[in-house]
């Protein structure tokens, strides 16, 4: 299904009070019983991930020195990639009642499995969910080398400018760097002079996994062959993290810092949904019900497909800008969305609902 839908809001909603709103759906949402925990769901993976991890380990090590091994190398960039969406989870107090067990679930998970730093993680992805696509506030809209927030002046260099013209070609091959800058950044901020909670747990568990790791492919393979295992598996690991996240808020309406939009509005106008069969929500770990799970962060990811109709539903009736679109048109709509950002286009998506919130009145022509 790669049709691009957005349910039409009724005029005669949008200047409802919305104050309500969000109350009204949550009610609906937590009487169905769909942010009830899952605990045997979640307990499977906890327990059935690692182990594959270590059975995979150790047919590496037994297989030794050749080249089919960048197919093992392959499988554990998507295997590292559960295992972070399940770090995901975790930290979103998805699994457990108790903060401490969602936080040590998902520094082992994260920091000693991924080799990526919780407490970087953590403090990033919260402000994303505070205020996504929002200008100054949303730090995944300021990204180190795709220019994806538009209103910045074209490059006056031709060769840049043209670079960012057509930057959308270049953002999926861009991906594949996207492992290692998750590893950079985890130590750069275990590192720094920030505040961190559990700061030497986490050293101690970024140092065993991204030493380890690499220690074990050296001692079983030549170097050729072992720096070919860690790039595969680095970008594989990159490039499925890449493009499990690049769909979700790319293309979608960006806010300015200012803007007054209540919760429901803020969540659901910036966020699109990839619509698809089960296996893609295990591909993309839940992250294609991407409304629902910005609405309700702690939802047990196996909830999130029940309970999208029903917010659809909701938000259709409450006349709230609802948008869903196939996987590979949802990456065709950002690769478009990111060469317009390029060629410095300011409006390069606007949306009628926010506009009337976030934009003061135009004053009467009749009345001047």
């Amino acid at each position: 299904m790669n049709e691009y839908r957005t349910t039409t809001p009724r005029t005669s909603a949008i200047g409802r009070s919305a104050g309500s709103d969000f109350t009204e759906l949550a009610r609906t949402i937590r009487e169905l019983g769909l942010l009830r925990r899952r605990h045997g769901y979640y307990w499977t993976k906890i327990l059935g991930l690692p182990v594959i991890l270590g059975v995979t380990l150790a047919a590496f090590a037994l297989i030794g020195e050749t080249w089919w091994q960048l197919f093992t190398a392959a499988f554990l960039g998507i295997l590292f990639t559960q295992i972070a969406f399940l770090g995901h989870d975790a930290a979103h107090r998805q699994i457990f009642t108790s903060g401490k067990w969602n936080d040590w679930i998902s520094l082992i998970l994260g920091d000693l499995l991924v080799g990526m730093s919780y407490g970087w993680w953590q403090h990033k992805h919260t402000r994303h969910h505070a205020r996504p696509n929002t200008m100054g506030a949303d730090p995944d809209i300021e990204l180190p080398v795709i220019v994806v927030a538009p209103g910045g002046a074209p490059s006056r260099y031709p060769a840049l400018a043209w670079v960012r013209a057509h930057q959308g070609l270049f953002f999926f091959p861009i991906l594949l760097l996207e492992g290692l800058s998750l590893h950079a950044s985890g130590v750069r901020e275990v590192f720094s002079r920030g505040k961190l909670a559990r700061r030497w747990v986490e050293i101690v568990f970024l140092t065993v996994r991204l030493a380890g790791l690499p220690a074990l492919v050296f001692l079983t393979l030549s170097p050729g062959i072992g720096f070919a295992f860690l790039g595969v598996q680095l970008g594989v690991f990159g490039f499925c993290m890449g493009m499990s996240f690049a769909p979700n808020h790319k293309g979608m309406p960006i806010l300015p810092e200012n803007a007054r939009i209540d919760f429901l509005r803020r969540q659901v106008t910036t966020s699109r949904n990839v619509v698809g069969t089960r296996l893609l929500d295990v591909a993309m770990g839940g992250l294609n019900y991407q409304i629902e799970h910005h609405l309700f962060p702690s939802m047990p990811r196996p909830h999130l497909r029940r309970a999208a109709p029903i917010v659809s539903a909701y938000c259709r009736e409450h006349g709230v800008p609802y948008t869903q679109t196939g996987l590979f048109a949802s990456y065709a709509i950002v690769v478009r969305y990111i060469n317009r950002v390029g060629l410095g286009e300011r409006d390069v998506f606007t949306c009628p609902l926010v506009d009337q919130r976030i934009r003061p009145p135009m004053p009467d022509a009749a009345a001047g």
